[in-house]
């Protein structure tokens, strides 16, 4: 139970903190950035550190890091296909997600995610 209310507490404080930081910057567009992946994953390597240790938490930055680029890679695939073609967004995103999965499960067997 007192986990629990640990990683309430962690969590709220730093999603918190976050929000703040976007709500500040220009565009308001990066308060919905800044209020959610990046937040989560500090909070969670926190309480990871905290309660299985740093070489555990390390895989799992690690394992961040290549869903990132993954993602990342993906993104810019279906933003630049999206601005040059006159496509419906289903189509792309859903046409796109082999290559997140590509790199991703790449990105493992290199062994940036063991």
């Amino acid at each position: 139970m007192i986990e629990i209310l640990v990683r309430f507490l962690v969590g709220g404080i730093i999603v918190s903190a976050f929000a703040l930081i976007g709500d500040l910057l220009k565009p308001k567009s990066f308060a919905g950035l800044f209020g959610a992946a990046p937040s989560v994953a500090l909070a969670t390597l926190g309480l990871t550190v905290a309660t299985k240790g740093a070489s555990y938490s390390a895989t799992e930055a690690r394992s961040m890091m290549a869903g990132a680029l993954a993602f990342f890679l993906y993104a810019s695939l279906v933003s630049w296909v999206m601005m040059r073609y006159p496509v419906k967004a289903l189509w792309v995103t859903l046409g796109a997600m082999p290559l997140w999965f590509a790199v991703a499960f790449g990105l493992k067997s290199l062994g940036l995610r063991p």
